[in-house]
């Protein structure tokens, strides 16, 4: 089982996590509204590859015997004022995560609780991407701030690569 520290933790991020799934929706409808599918779509995937790695820690959870205790979350931005704004806030959002999965593992390696720290590697990794790619988009909304054709463009286009073989933890209920 999981140390009791970690445990509580992850039953935080589980909530961070869905907080993040209910952050990314709001972005996708603002989208949606504007008539820009592409950025819907992309927001929308989003928000379900959040939920994924919410039910990945609650399997987790499970799976070492460990109390799953669904935290509350957070209501999210519902209201923006352009095209750029829901991305700085998926960044900054992303960032977040970033730390607060850094926490996980630092809790992990003090605890001397060596599964927890290799369940967590797979979202370190997946964060680095994650940062990476809202950056990009960041970059690109900016520029294109004016002609939402060429935001469009851009995340169809980046939308068609391969992402492989994925590595991730089993999620609950999949």
């Amino acid at each position: 089982m999981p140390a009791p520290r970690f445990v509580e933790r992850l039953n935080e991020q589980v909530g961070y996590e869905l907080a993040a799934h209910n952050q990314y929706l709001a972005c996708a409808v603002h989208y949606d509204a504007l008539t820009m599918p592409q950025m819907a779509a992309f927001f929308y995937a989003q928000a379900l590859e959040e939920r994924s790695h919410a039910l990945m820690m609650v399997q987790y959870l499970l799976d070492t015997g460990a109390d799953v205790v669904m935290p509350p979350i957070e209501a999210p931005v519902s209201s923006f004022a352009d095209v750029v704004a829901p991305v700085e806030l998926a960044l900054e959002q992303e960032r977040r995560v970033t730390a607060q999965i850094n926490e996980l593992l630092v809790i992990a390696r003090e605890e001397t609780d060596f599964a927890s720290e290799q369940f967590l590697q797979w979202f370190v990794k997946e964060q680095v991407e994650e940062v990476a790619s809202m950056s990009d988009l960041l970059a690109v909304v900016r520029r294109n701030a004016s002609v939402v054709e060429n935001v469009e463009e851009y995340v169809a286009r980046e939308s068609r690569s391969d992402k492989g073989v994925s590595t991730a933890p089993r999620a609950a209920g999949g």
